[in-house]
């Protein structure tokens, strides 16, 4: 796998689904566990369009939900690769709830995904570097290179 680098934009995704009844509990809030699993979703193809292999989740930082999401909402995920190690990206989503007939949206959430790419052995292999092309790409990527260290912190006690 050439280690060539690829810009942030080439892996970019928006993911957008309404809620139905099957996705909530009986008060009529959605499921933390369904929004988690979109997430998850978004973040796997984030890492596979950069890395053009098979990757798994390997660690999520913060989870946290700042508001509830309803059925009947479409939920809206961005997600958006932040920062490459050697065999390992951060991608970020940012999860909105939007209610359709008024279109009103609401930030209901910002999550950070470590993913890993496999090669065809089911081992960890290299990924393309990321080419951070704006000002945005570069504080997202600042900000994630943080977060790194402090995972590497935990991790080495």
């Amino acid at each position: 796998m050439s280690t060539e680098g690829k810009p942030a934009s080439a892996s970019r995704l928006v993911l957008a689904q309404v809620m139905t009844p099957q996705d909530a509990n009986p008060a009529g809030n959605v499921h933390g566990g369904n929004i988690m699993k979109l997430a998850d979703t978004a973040s796997g193809v984030v890492a596979i369009r950069h890395s053009g292999r098979n990757c798994v989740t390997a660690a999520v930082d913060r989870f946290e939900f700042h508001a509830p999401v309803y059925v009947g909402n479409l939920v809206t995920l961005h997600a958006s690769l932040n920062y490459v190690g050697r065999t390992s990206m951060e991608v970020g989503v940012r999860v909105e709830a939007e209610e359709p007939r008024t279109g009103k949206r609401t930030h209901t959430n910002t999550s950070y995904f470590l993913m890993v790419a496999l090669d065809e052995s089911g081992r960890p292999t290299e990924v393309p570097r990321l080419v951070l092309e704006t000002e945005e790409d570069r504080r997202r990527n600042e900000e994630a290179r943080q977060r790194a260290i402090a995972r590497q912190q935990r991790k080495d006690p």
